[in-house]
């Protein structure tokens, strides 16, 4: 057992017996039954978390500069606001 470094909740973690072996270049492939749990495609970001000498991978989501949130994320001058924060900024100027 360990505990998430997510959620901090204890989990019981199971092995899907898939052994890959690292290349030269420090990769290895995922294979598509984990890329399918994950809804991971090409291109996608994934993150690494890493805990008592556990790697846990987790597809990236992408969150609000500002607030964290991950709902209704646009990309604007290369960060990314959510619908709640786009509106206060936006009532900013009315002030």
């Amino acid at each position: 057992m360990t505990s998430c470094p997510l959620c901090r909740k204890v989990i019981i973690m199971q092995s899907t017996g898939i052994v890959r072996k690292i290349d030269e270049l420090g990769r290895i492939v995922l294979p598509q039954e984990l890329r399918a749990k994950l809804d991971v495609g090409a291109k996608d970001g994934i993150e690494f978390y890493w805990q008592d000498n556990c790697l846990l991978l987790k597809k990236h989501e992408p969150a609000c500069t500002f607030c964290g949130s991950a709902d209704g994320i646009v990309l604007y001058e290369g960060k990314n606001i959510c619908k709640v924060c786009r509106e206060k900024i936006t009532n900013l100027n009315e002030t």
